[in-house]
C-alpha cells in the first residue's frame, strides 16, 4: 500500500444517553498527523480518510467492534503505589493522579496505556481498557494535507511506534517509575495531534 502523509482536523464524538458527547478535538492549527499503510491508526479510520482528497470534509462512524471493542472489567486492576516513585523515592503525584493517562511497560518491554483511577494509601487503580472502549466513534472534520510520504517521514513514524522516540514535538515521552514510563496527556499539548496517535 502507498504510504501517504496525511493531516486531518477533526472532532471525535460518541453517543451518551442519546446525545453526542465530544471526546476530543484536533483543530486545524494542531491537526492529527499520520502515515497510511503502516498500521498507525484504526483500519476503519484509515480506510475512510485515504478514500478522500486534500480539502475534503468527512463525517463517519466507526462501530465499537471496529474501534476498541467492549470494556473488560478484568482489565481494571490495583497495583502497589510503590510502583510509581520519583528518583528520590517519593510518590509521583505530578503524573499519577485520578483521570490521567499513563504509559506502563511489562517485563518484556511492551508498552501500553492505562487510565489512573482511585488512589489509596498503598494502592493505585489502573484501567487498561482503552478510554474509548465500548463506544461507537463519530468523526467529523476535514483533510488538511494528503501527499506521498517521504522515506524519512515513514522511518520517523516507525521509530516512534517502536518506542524509540516520539518523532514529533511531544517533549514528555519518557520519564520512569521503577521501569514504568508515563507521561501526562492533555488535549492542549498532545503530540502528533492527539495522544501520540493512539486514539484513532
Amino acid at each position: 500500500m502507498e504510504n501517504k502523509y496525511i493531516t486531518v482536523a477533526y472532532k471525535l464524538y460518541a453517543m451518551a444517553n442519546g446525545t453526542k458527547e465530544l471526546l476530543e478535538e484536533a483543530p486545524a492549527d494542531h491537526p492529527f498527523q499520520f502515515i497510511s499503510g503502516i498500521g498507525y491508526t484504526l483500519d476503519k479510520f484509515e480506510k475512510e480518510i485515504t478514500a478522500l482528497s486534500k480539502g475534503d470534509s468527512f463525517h463517519f462512524t466507526i462501530p465499537c467492534a471496529e474501534a476498541y471493542g467492549e470494556r473488560d472489567e478484568d482489565n481494571v486492576r490495583q497495583v502497589p503505589k510503590s510502583m510509581f516513585t520519583t528518583p528520590d523515592g517519593e510518590f509521583d503525584k505530578e503524573n499519577i493522579f485520578e483521570g490521567n493517562v499513563i504509559m506502563l511497560s511489562d517485563s518484556e518491554g511492551h508498552h501500553f496505556y492505562a487510565n489512573v483511577g482511585e488512589i489509596t494509601d498503598d494502592k493505585v487503580t489502573v484501567d487498561l481498557n482503552h478510554p474509548h472502549a465500548g463506544k461507537d466513534l463519530i468523526f467529523e472534520g476535514q483533510v488538511i494535507e494528503m501527499r506521498e510520504a517521504t522515506n524519512k517521514e515513514v522511518e520517523g513514524m516507525l521509530n516512534m511506534m517502536s518506542g524509540e522516540g516520539c518523532g514529533c514535538d511531544c517533549g514528555s515521552c519518557g520519564g520512569g517509575c521503577d521501569g514504568h514510563e508515563h507521561h501526562h496527556h492533555n488535549h492542549e499539548g498532545d503530540c502528533c495531534g492527539s495522544g501520540c496517535g493512539h486514539c484513532h
